[in-house]
């Protein structure tokens, strides 16, 4: 169990850890030198192009490519009818993949707008794209399925109606999975509760706009295999998922990640590989797919839309008795991601409040005609505690607490343990595990003080037409997936005191090679400089899942612990016997092994020993590590609004974030990440929103139309990093990626009803809705 003091103890030993280093790709990034994929120019390279469908539910009858083949400059044409059957998950998750096995390259039917129908490969984008547009397709429109309670009507159309999809919980009714999970008797719960409250909220279509749209690049090397240079967030799961669509071997391809332009989750996806790696093997020439940011929001992926039940039940004294929340998925036109975001949503929301002895969570992922959804930060959690942090609310009001207090009584601490870690998992049952360090207490302390929550919270305080509110909300993740997720890193020693570091975690823009060479050096007591991080290439780094589910700091991260601890150990080796000491007598810092008498050597002088001198090897390791548990960072979110009587608008005035996410590697990045994903939640409370037509088309796939915040949009903003240390982490670290995402709904929510008095239920809290609110409530 963790406590501030031993956290002070273990930070003031750090050299390395926990300062504000510099990211080690911070200078070329700012400079404009590192090689993004398609900043690579290749000789005879193909550009493809991909028609897509434009309805919603289709069977296609007839497709004529011949006009398209005939253009010059067209190298290659793939339809259904020219290119494998085998049906695959999109969905980039450690294998056996929980996701249904529901996707063909390409299909003799379209299940949503901007599903793929053919492409073309050719010499220029301008004669791909003519030729696309000479493609004849005969289509055969089918009646469409395009919101939740579509799916699960009597006698609704059926999308996956094919008889070689896999995986799919019960195809007839359109519905992809299903989860029921009890903890005691939630019904007798119920009965047995003095205060009871039910709320229902639903979430919108959103996108995950990277800087970056999805982009392939596929050549053969020298030796003929192929490569894949691509944008992604899980380089290994890329490689096999698409040997296994093309029916390839694994081993003929190669799959490289270079600095990428950001992916928060959408590239946890294979939605261009495939298409560029059968160009390349068909033509033998190097093929280049980049989504415009149109196909980005009709083609690529976008968050679960949901709609979220919670009924809480407690006894007069404020104590949780019975909780039951009730989660309708709408994963689009394929099952990616669909059971394993509908767990998250029970599985990492109500073991924060584990004093209810009675909880029920079900729910089920439906097929719709609609864009497909996936992963996207937050990963369920973030549909999740928006209706149970407005219940909690509701249930303060009832009870006559302040919000905070209700929460003080019933939130998890460190030494306690919740029955949902081992009844829900992710995709499966989850694992028994005890809350090893928790500062959710200190985080609610100082997160009250930063936002004055005495002095302000219930004052309505006016100024003209805008009513000020307080809001807050706490929150739990987790880090990485028990029992399931894997990273491993290689570590060797250079000539010079410098080593390589060789992991297979994914950078996508979050600065996990600077905080992984921070670990390594700060075992290896070096400056990071001397830490050359390389990743990620299936070729030349060690297997790791990738980047998702808050796991690189703690599950790559350890395993780059191990790695370093286990070099750390020949180097003591090689060292005892130039001093002529016992390894565990010295003592490595500063770049020099010291003996107890004073004196020592440099690790350059104990790398050439080992390489030219004596008993030569090559000091270097690989280690590998599996979470047993997953421990969760914990958050406090406070926000100030103002809402404007006359016009609905909401003003986000202050935000304020307490986290607790153990040691914080790099604590300037840490801060950053939290700062990140609060400027994208408010976007996802206030503004961000996917339009669509009454045919399922999507109307504003642009980011002029569809607003995400700017600097100049952004509140005061306060992260606060409270004191905390993770035993089972590395360097007493948590994760810190996902958490804060899932606070400025709940937390706007909570402050717009502080100031106005009403619940908005529906999001994103347009003008429009809130003043609508207003206007219901004065009658």
């Amino acid at each position: 169990m963790s406590s501030p003091v031993k956290a002070v103890e273990k930070r003031r030993a750090f050299s390395v850890v926990r300062h504000d280093e510099r990211k080690v790709d911070g200078i070329p990034l700012v400079t404009g030198r590192p090689k993004f994929v398609a900043d690579i120019d290749l000789p005879d390279t193909l550009y493809v192009k991909i028609l897509r469908s434009p309805y919603a539910h289709a069977r296609i009858k007839r497709i004529d490519t011949s006009k398209a083949e005939a253009i010059p400059g067209v190298a290659l044409v793939l339809t259904h009818a020219n290119t494998p059957a085998r049906r695959f998950t999109t969905a980039g998750q450690g294998y056996p993949e929980p996701s249904p096995y529901d996707t063909r390259m390409f299909d003799t039917k379209v299940r949503f707008v901007g599903d793929r129908v053919a492409a073309v490969a050719a010499e220029t984008r301008e004669i791909a794209e003519e030729a696309i547009k000479a493609i004849e397709v005969e289509y055969e429109e089918l009646p469409a399925v395009l919101s939740i309670d579509d799916a699960l009507a009597p006698g609704a159309p059926v999308i996956h109606d094919e008889d070689d999809s896999a995986g799919i919980y019960d195809p007839k009714r359109n519905i992809v999975a299903d989860v029921d999970i009890d903890v005691g008797d939630v019904e007798r719960g119920f009965a047995e509760s003095d205060v009871i409250v039910e709320t229902t909220c639903e979430l919108q279509y959103a996108q995950h706009t990277p800087i970056e749209p999805h982009v392939v690049l596929s050549y053969l090397d020298s030796d003929g295999r192929l490569v894949l240079r691509t944008s992604t967030q899980v380089p290994f799961h890329v490689r096999r998922i698409v040997a296994y669509a093309l029916d390839y071997p694994l081993h003929r391809i190669r799959v490289i990640k270079p600095r990428i332009g950001g992916g928060f989750g959408t590239k946890q996806e294979i939605l261009l590989e495939d298409i560029a790696a059968l160009v390349t093997l068909r033509t033998k020439r190097p093929a280049l797919i980049e989504l415009t940011r149109p196909e980005e929001f009709i083609s690529a992926r976008t968050r679960h839309p949901m709609r979220v039940r919670v009924k809480l039940g407690a006894k007069s004294d404020g104590t949780l008795h019975a909780m039951e929340m009730e989660a309708i998925s709408n994963t689009g036109a394929y099952g990616s991601h669909g059971l394993t975001v509908l767990s998250n949503t029970g599985s990492k929301t109500l073991p924060l409040y584990n004093k209810a002895e009675n909880v029920h969570f079900f729910g089920k992922a439906v097929y719709t005609n609609m864009p497909v959804a996936g992963a996207y930060r937050g990963y369920g959690a973030t549909q999740g505690y928006f209706p149970l942090e407005t219940a909690m609310d509701e249930l303060a009001e009832k009870l006559g607490l302040d919000p905070v207090e209700l929460r003080r009584r019933n939130h998890i601490r460190a030494g306690e343990t919740s029955p949902i870690f081992v009844k829900l998992g992710e995709g499966r049952e989850g694992v028994e595990q005890i809350i090893r360090s928790c500062e959710l207490e200190k985080c609610i302390e100082v997160g009250m003080a930063r936002i004055g929550w005495e002095e302000r919270r219930g004052k309505r305080i006016r100024e003209g037409s805008w009513v000020h509110g307080l809001g807050m909300s706490v929150h739990m993740q987790g880090s990485g997936i028990a029992q399931i997720d894997m990273g491993a890193a290689t570590i060797k020693m250079n000539e010079d005191g410098s080593f390589n570091l060789l992991v297979g975690a994914t950078d996508l823009g979050t600065g996990s090679d600077t905080i992984l060479g921070q670990i390594a050096a700060e075992v290896l007591g070096v400056p990071l400089e001397k830490i050359i991080v390389y990743s990620s290439d299936t070729d030349m780094t060690p297997f790791d899942v990738g980047a998702y589910a808050s796991s690189t700091t703690y599950v790559s991260g350890m395993a780059v612990k191990r790695a370093a601890d286990a070099v750390k150990g020949q180097i003591l080796e090689v060292a005892s016997r130039i001093l002529d000491a016992a390894p565990d007598s010295l003592e490595l810092s500063a770049e020099r092994v010291v003996a107890p008498d004073g004196r020592s050597a440099s690790l350059s002088e104990v790398c050439h020993y080992a390489m030219y001198q004596s008993d030569q090897f090559q000091i270097g390791a690989t280690a590998s590590f599996v979470p047993e548990e997953s421990p969760p960072p914990f958050m406090a979110s406070f926000a100030e609004v103002a809402v404007d009587t006359e016009t609905g608008l909401v003003k986000v005035l202050k935000y304020v974030a307490a986290v607790d996410c153990g040691t914080p590697i790099n604590p300037k990045m840490a801060q950053g990440q939290v700062e990140g994903a609060i400027a994208n939640g408010i976007g996802y409370a206030l503004t961000e929103e996917m339009l669509f037509s009454s045919r399922g088309r999507v109307r504003n796939p642009n980011l002029f139309d569809y607003k995400i915040l700017g600097a100049l949009d952004m509140p005061e903003l306060e992260v606060i990093l409270v004191d905390s240390y993770e035993p089972t982490g590395p360097m007493g670290a948590k994760s810190v990626g996902e958490i804060a995402i899932n606070a400025p709904i709940p937390t706007i929510a909570n402050a717009i009803y502080d100031a106005v008095g009403v619940r908005l239920r529906n999001t994103p809290f347009t003008p429009e809705r809130v003043l609508k609110a207003m206007r219901k409530k004065e009658g």
